[in-house]
């Protein structure tokens, strides 16, 4: 619960610890139809915008590899309707044929526009299972392939339901202009009497370590070579997860980080080069991604990124670049405390990670990176064997 009075709303954000990691090998894509057949209606509530909308609210929903997380702002004084609407579909949300038909439809809709019929859409169903052999985030959030989705029985849906939704495997958050007090009344007024319980949990698969290059090269209708690499890095939940973050922020956060200046700026062989942590709370991936020049070759391109790697790996890193990176994060979570369902993800996202504290007291962990510690970082992640690469070709290369 966080009060503020600054404010006519209040938002109320329900993270579920359910993700696609959660999903069988062969019935992948649940978590993500979950998403949408949760906003299919209850048995009691059969269409759930209309009345969030009369209460002048409006709701989202988001999912990854790791959660589920739904959201709605409106007035504060309309507190109570969102608290019925959530509770209901948690308690009984309405299983129709019909429903789960609309809702498969829009989620193959979704896996053929973004995915398969989108310039670079395929990227992440191939590097996925190229980097992942065991754990479940060999997989995206959107499913292997669409018959996952096409097949799913209404007995595979419902069990899936009454696995992962239920109030044990939900965080709740409630911030805006009300009250603790009446907000616990509220909470136990319409969740105390859900008695359901989350599945028991076997472990996630270990990802064993890699110990070899791998490659996969593909050839598609696309303007532009591009490259995707994948490193395997630490779980958002380590303590390295601090200086791994900076580490890519310094290799490419902003016009004058290391990767621009020199890939993009100066030797003019990308248009574009981005680096970036995925954040799993399982061990995750450092991702390195560009699209090259056109006429620039692949050998080229990646002897350019090898010596910048080397750079990270042996040169050094001065303390004023270690500050410049850190004062950017500072201002990042800032930003991100303006808004207030922003706000409310941000205590939900640190509940999760076992100490809500950290909504304070994080940026201290990122002010205590030194460069020593992100060189070791790079070095430790930087390893040939440790690599898994992706050659996206366009087909003009070969016409």
């Amino acid at each position: 619960m966080h009060e503020d009075p600054g404010t006519p709303l209040a938002t109320m954000n329900i993270l579920y610890k359910v993700g696609a990691r959660d999903e069988s090998p062969d019935k992948t894509g649940f978590a993500h139809l979950f998403e949408h057949l949760m906003f299919g209606g209850s048995i009691n509530i059969p269409d759930y915008d209309e009345p969030l909308q009369m209460a002048g609210g409006d709701n989202n929903a988001w999912t990854n590899n790791d959660v589920t997380n739904y959201y709605l702002t409106l007035p504060a004084d309309n507190l109570e309707t969102g608290f019925w609407l959530e509770s209901d579909r948690m308690l009984n949300l309405a299983f129709s044929e019909k429903s789960l038909e609309v809702q498969r439809n829009v989620v193959i809709e979704e896996f053929k526009q973004r995915y398969l019929n989108q310039p670079y859409g395929d990227v992440w169903l191939l590097l996925r299972p190229l980097a992942y052999k065991v754990h479940p985030y060999q997989w995206a959030t959107i499913g292997k392939e669409i018959s996952h989705v096409e097949n799913a029985s209404m007995g595979d849906v419902k069990d899936f339901f009454n696995r992962f939704y239920c109030p044990d495997n939900a965080i709740l958050v409630v911030a805006g202009n009300v009250k603790a007090e009446k907000v616990f009344e509220l909470s136990e007024h319409w969740f105390g009497g859900i008695q359901r319980s989350v599945a028991e949990r076997k472990p996630y698969p270990v990802e064993p370590e890699q110990t070899e290059r791998r490659e996969l090269t593909v050839e598609r209708d696309i303007p532009f070579d591009s490259i995707y690499r994948a490193y395997h890095t630490c779980s958002r939940l380590d303590a390295e997860f601090y200086s791994v973050d900076l580490l890519t922020d310094i290799m490419n956060r902003g016009r004058s980080s290391r990767m621009f200046h020199s890939l993009v700026k100066e030797k003019n062989l990308f248009s574009e080069v981005n680096t970036y942590m995925t954040a799993d709370f399982d061990k995750g991936l450092l991702i390195i991604e560009g699209k090259l020049v056109k006429g620039v070759s692949m050998k080229n391109a990646e002897a350019a990124i090898d010596e910048e790697l080397e750079k990270l790996r042996t040169g050094i890193i001065k303390d004023e670049e270690v500050e410049k990176v850190i004062n950017k994060v500072e201002s990042t979570m800032e930003f991100s405390e303006m808004d207030l369902a922003d706000r409310a993800l941000n205590l939900a996202i640190a509940e999760y990670m076992g100490d809500v504290e950290l909504v304070n007291t994080e940026m201290k962990l990122y002010q205590s990176v030194t460069g020593k510690e992100i060189q070791e970082q790079a070095n430790k992640i930087f390893r040939d064997s440790n690599c898994s690469t992706l050659y996206y070709l366009s087909k003009e290369r070969s016409n």
